[in-house]
């Protein structure tokens, strides 16, 4: 980051754990001869949640601030896996002229150990940072935030911590905090854009991130986000706002019902896959489909074939025409994710509900990138 962004304003707050001093030691090396960053020493032993060390780092913020006599403008939240994009920053400085809060994209990186796990993020983010999230900031109606290439005016924070009773701005119960923050700030009366910008050559700017390569990683990372979104959204925000609003609420609590419909379709298929293997051995009479079920049935293999065209365009896109074909037998590793983890996330809440409180679960990032240019975005990031 101090090599991709060599700009003398900035300013960079890391936050380490004093019981962690293997990462105490790589990030005072890393800032070691640079006057722009700083290491911040949480007081508490770790791992506590992000949200906590976040507002720890704000705290050093304050402090900073009150010993110089002068104030921030923007802060800027990133995760230690980032690598960030050499334009982000300016783009974001301009960006927050005329708003308050402003989300770059996120693009994971096709890994050549995990091209199906790994590479599944690529395709969800690809479609959700390319449609979905430039529709919502053109409606205007809440920008969620990704925790990562997220710019906060300064302003706000202090809003924040205000509305949480000097508690600090970040809230340290729930299990999406980044999501729960870009909500927060637009009912606080904050102007939140997502922004979708390329460099002169073409290249998206963004934050680029390797994604976990294993089932397991996977599905406790996409139950924290269903559990935190879903379930936490639900109860700490409730349905609030316009028509607009509250429709794009349900959008994004949509999870674990999606889950069981997925579920359901699954275990439909294989039933009847189950009769036609019957009816073929004359074990089962299978009577011919109606032309009302018939013509259900076709719709919904059109729908089908336009969901899955729409996200391979979008993959291929951003990650070239073979992840874009791979695109598509990925929505069935997808599926499986997303079932499992809402599952998971449904007992994690139900627990929560009876007095055990959610833990905080760090998702482990791997690197292995698929192709040269990938390598490239490493040395570029870091």
């Amino acid at each position: 980051m101090l090599k991709a962004w060599p700009h003398p304003a900035m300013r960079l707050y890391v936050g380490c754990y004093a019981n962690d001093p293997e990462t105490l030691v790589a990030a005072r090396t890393a800032c070691e001869g640079d006057a722009r960053a700083s290491v911040v020493v949480h007081r508490h032993h770790g791992p506590t949640c992000k949200a906590d060390c976040l507002n720890h780092l704000y705290r050093a913020v304050v402090a900073d601030e009150n010993e110089a006599g002068e104030r921030y403008r923007i802060v800027i939240l990133h995760d230690a896996e980032d690598m960030v994009d050499p334009a982000a920053l300016v783009l974001l400085d301009k960006a927050m002229v005329s708003a308050d809060f402003v989300q770059l994209p996120v693009v994971p990186l096709p890994q050549r150990r995990s091209p199906l796990i790994a590479g599944h993020y690529c395709d969800e983010f690809a479609e959700s940072h390319a449609k979905s999230m430039v529709v919502r900031s053109a409606l205007g109606h809440g920008i969620p935030g990704a925790g990562v290439g997220t710019a906060i005016g300064r302003d706000y924070l202090d809003k924040l911590d205000e509305l949480r009773r000097g508690h600090g701005p970040f809230v340290t119960g729930s299990l999406t905090e980044d999501y729960l923050l870009g909500l927060q700030l637009a009912r606080l009366g904050a102007r939140g854009i997502f922004v979708r910008a390329r460099t002169a050559d073409g290249e998206l700017i963004a934050t680029r991130a390797y994604f976990p390569i294993t089932m397991r990683a996977a599905i406790r990372q996409k139950s924290r986000w269903i559990h935190g979104i879903a379930f936490q959204g639900w109860d700490r925000l409730g349905w609030r706002g316009s028509p607009v609003a509250v429709w794009m609420q349900l959008r994004d609590r949509r999870g674990p019902m999606a889950a069981l419909l997925l579920a359901l379709g699954y275990l439909l298929v294989a039933l009847y896959g189950f009769q036609l293997v019957l009816g073929w051995f004359g074990l089962l009479y299978i009577p011919p489909l109606s032309d009302e079920l018939s013509l259900l049935l076709a719709a919904n293999v059109i729908a089908l074939g336009w969901r899955l065209a729409a996200r391979a365009l979008f993959t291929a896109r951003e990650h070239g025409i073979a992840q874009g074909l791979l695109a598509i037998p990925r929505v069935v590793v997808s599926n499986t994710i997303a079932i499992v983890a809402a599952r998971r996330a449904a007992f994690s809440y139900a627990r929560s509900v009876f007095g055990r409180e959610a833990a905080w679960e760090k998702t482990d990032h791997a690197g292995h990138p698929a192709t040269s240019a990938d390598r490239s975005w490493s040395k570029a990031g870091w």
